[in-house]
C-alpha cells in the first residue's frame, strides 16, 4: 500500500509584493516544530518528497527534515501556482518503488487535490496542516478520483 502525505505550508507573514518570497512566522514554525515532533514519535521515513520552491514551503520542508528521514527531495517552481491537474501529473509520475511520497504545496490547490483523491469532501488544511493518505491504487501513475483514503489529519 502506498502512502501520501499531503502538508500545507505552516503560517507565512506578508511581504512588499512578493508572495513567492513570504516567510514562515515564528508561530507558524512553532506549529511545524510540534507536527515535527509527532512525525519523529511515530518514526515516519518519507521515500520521496515535492516541496515547491517558495521560501515558505522550502522553510516548512526544513524544519519537517530535522524531525524525519526523507530520502529524495524535489523542489518544482510550477507546484507554487500549480493547478490540480498540474499537482496530479506531479503524482502520476512518481516511480513505482516509492511506497511513501509527501507533498508540501500551496491553497487551495493542496486542498482541492485532497478533496479530488478521496470522499469529494472538501477539507480546507490550515497553514501546517498535514493530510495522510492511503493510495488505494498499485502504481502512482493510477492515481485520481477518489482513488485514496483519508486516514489523518494532523495539526
Amino acid at each position: 500500500m502506498k502512502q501520501l502525505i499531503l502538508l500545507r505550508h505552516g503560517e507565512a507573514g506578508f511581504s512588499d509584493g512578493v508572495d513567492f518570497q513570504r516567510q514562515l512566522t515564528s508561530k507558524g514554525k512553532d506549529q511545524l516544530h510540534k507536527l515535527g515532533t509527532i512525525l519523529k514519535e511515530r518514526e515516519m521515513e518519507i521515500d520521496l518528497m515535492y516541496c515547491s520552491s517558495a521560501t515558505r514551503t522550502r522553510e516548512t520542508a526544513e524544519i519537517i527534515k530535522s524531525y524525519l528521514p526523507i530520502r529524495e527531495e524535489v523542489y518544482e517552481k510550477e507546484i507554487y501556482a500549480a493547478n490540480l491537474e498540474i499537482l496530479l501529473q506531479i503524482l502520476e509520475n512518481t516511480p513505482k518503488s516509492i511506497h511513501t511520497c509527501l507533498l508540501i504545496g500551496h491553497n487551495p490547490t493542496i486542498s482541492l487535490l485532497l478533496s479530488h483523491l478521496t470522499t469529494g469532501n472538501y477539507v480546507g488544511l490550515q497553514p501546517g496542516m498535514m493530510a495522510i493518505l492511503e493510495i488505494e491504487v498499485q502504481e502512482w501513475y493510477m492515481v485520481g478520483m477518489n482513488t485514496a483514503l483519508l486516514r489523518e489529519l494532523l495539526k
